[in-house]
């Protein structure tokens, strides 16, 4: 059908570049149609990372299906929109673009699958990285009766540039430790970096380099050098001068030309950096840089500025490193769940 304002109209074809919607087809965003006789696939769109996130859980046990039938279309609907399950606080977390763009689907799913959530408190979804070298040697040992455990890692870690990857390099030199164990010892490394030990969160833009090591006959194995691995990186990370990288939001504000003044202001409390400030007609046009972690609750305060009159919209920049006074107030909150588990 083609899409009207206010009428739906029945087309048996539609032209190159015309927008039209179909009923009845099973499919997820950025699929490909053809009569089936082309073989052609077009290029998906770009899926920036989420940039924050939301703890959701019905308040009837009764309507589960419903709940996870509806998680399900979102996701299918929306590839930005993200869903896992925290094994550790055993919630169901819902993962987007912004406030905003969570809230749409919690009332989606109140209005059209008629399913009531809570929702905790939505979580800003930080990263952390290092900064500075730092070489590990570390040996894993453990005798508790029969075969122990037993591995040795020895080599580097060190930070990518303008990086979000994790890379591990193989330099080992000779068979003191044996080649099977090497996957192991990767994966060990990258399952450190899934949680740094700041505030827990994925660690990115670090290349771990193994040089050496040991190994043991009888004790070594699989499971050993993982450990091993994973305790070395936890053991060399703080010697990384590890920080806190917080997402930055490019942010497009619209009000009345007498609250502009006003409008600067807030976005410099909230250590915004203006990019752009342009007028059109009788409408300032506010462009910036501001962390999304101070952008709670910014809805209503530009209401209260301008009356009412002001609009804004945000699309996720890059991450950024934190200032040290905010990586030390992030760092004792998360201490401080911890030491409360």
């Amino acid at each position: 059908v083609r899409m009207h304002p206010n009428e739906l109209e029945d087309i048996a074809m539609a032209p190159a570049g015309e927008i039209v919607a179909m009923f009845g087809v099973e499919c997820a965003s950025g699929d490909t149609f053809t009569d089936g006789k082309q073989k052609v696939a077009l290029e998906t769109m770009h899926v920036a990372d989420p940039v924050m996130s939301l703890a959701i859980t019905p308040t009837s046990r009764d309507v589960g299906t419903q709940f996870s039938k509806a998680l399900s279309r979102f996701q299918r609907e929306d590839p930005t929109l993200r869903v896992h399950f925290d094994s550790e606080t055993g919630e169901t977390i819902i993962s987007g673009m912004g406030e905003l763009h969570l809230e749409i689907y919690v009332e989606r799913m109140r209005r059209e699958y008629k399913v009531e959530c809570t929702t905790g408190k939505p979580r800003v979804n930080f990263r952390e990285t290092v900064t500075k070298r730092a070489k590990f040697d570390y040996t894993h040992k453990k005798q508790s009766g029969g075969q122990g455990q037993f591995g040795r890692v020895v080599g580097y870690i060190e930070p990518i540039p303008d990086s979000k990857e994790v890379e591990f390099v193989n330099n080992l030199v000779g068979n003191n430790i044996p080649p099977g164990f090497v996957p192991h010892i990767e994966k060990g490394f990258r399952e450190a970096c899934n949680a740094g030990s700041l505030i827990g969160h994925p660690v990115e833009g670090v290349r771990v380099v193994i040089e050496d090591g040991a190994a043991h006959a009888v004790d070594s194995s699989e499971m050993a050098f993982k450990l091993c691995s994973l305790y070395a990186f936890r053991q060399a990370y703080h010697e990384c001068q590890p920080r806190i990288l917080e997402p930055v939001m490019r942010c497009e504000v619209r009000a009345p030309t007498e609250y502009q003044g006003d409008v600067i202001g807030g976005l410099n409390r909230k250590k915004g950096v203006i990019n752009d400030n342009v007028q059109e007609l009788d409408e300032a046009v506010i462009e910036a840089m501001v962390p999304l972690n101070n952008m709670f609750g910014y809805s209503t305060e530009l209401r209260s500025i301008t009356q009412g009159k002001g609009e804004f919209s945000m699309e996720y920049a890059h991450h950024a490193i934190v200032s040290m006074d905010v990586q030390q107030e992030l760092t004792k909150t998360y201490e401080r769940k911890r030491g409360g588990k």
